[in-house]
């Protein structure tokens, strides 16, 4: 199963204010393990950053100005996207701004059907503790040292293990992602090779006596004797 994994960093926390979209980054996996495809891009928004978006993200207006604009690059995005579920932390922020991008060059939203959360799937499974990504990657292990600002891209990558974490383990679909990275499925045919385990060579050894003894036996009925009404005879 393809689905893909992927943050978004923006000028604001409100589409309907004016805010836009400025960075997505999007992690393909296929039965929960990444394929090492990846998507991508920075966006001019067309506008001013605000101080407090630059000092999550620490993408200015300078460095944005020369980006293309959202709609010279959505073809690219939706063509990596297709059709597959969408992962998001806290999705509905990230949709609500790759929507509101979407209809701004006259193009159809993506149906909130596809949406997963992981926010909605970590609180059922840790309920009543902290949820945000910093969080669940300390509770998974999951090395972010290099995480210093938000980034998108990195976002995303971290979310991907955390996403397999949080569906039960990254043991999960060790050989369907092997099959997926060499573009085989489980049902294609292939030869299966049995090992035959051989006997033992050397002299037979008599199993040894396990029974207990009379005397043993005699020592364990005085010792049920002396219990005081046993739970077995009530």
């Amino acid at each position: 199963m393809r689905e893909i994994v992927f943050d978004t960093e923006t000028t604001g926390l409100d589409p309907r204010t004016g805010d836009r979209m400025v960075e997505i980054g999007c992690i393909e996996i296929v039965n929960l393990m990444p394929t090492g495809r990846s998507f991508h891009a920075y966006y001019n928004p067309e506008r001013d950053m605000p101080a407090g978006a630059e000092a999550v993200h620490g993408l200015s207006a300078a460095f944005l100005s020369d980006k293309p604009l959202f709609r010279h690059g959505a073809a690219d995005l939706l063509a990596f996207i297709g059709d597959d579920p969408l992962v998001a932390h806290n999705a509905g922020f990230d949709f609500g701004f790759l929507n509101n991008e979407l209809e701004l060059c006259g193009l159809g939203a993506v149906c909130t059907s596809r949406m997963v959360d992981t926010v909605a799937l970590a609180r059922k499974r840790h309920p009543g503790a902290k949820l945000s990504l910093d969080a669940l990657c300390t509770r998974y292990g999951i090395d972010r040292s290099h995480r210093v600002k938000h980034g998108a891209l990195l976002d995303a990558e971290l979310l991907a293990q955390v996403y397999v974490e949080l569906r039960g383990g990254r043991q999960i679909g060790l050989e369907l992602a092997a099959d997926a990275a060499s573009g085989s499925s489980r049902d294609s045919q292939r030869p299966i090779t049995l090992q035959l385990r051989q006997a033992p060579v050397g002299a037979r050894r008599e199993p040894r006596p396990h029974a207990a003894s009379a005397a043993e036996l005699a020592r364990h009925a005085e010792f049920v004797g002396k219990m005081k009404a046993p739970l077995w005879l009530k």
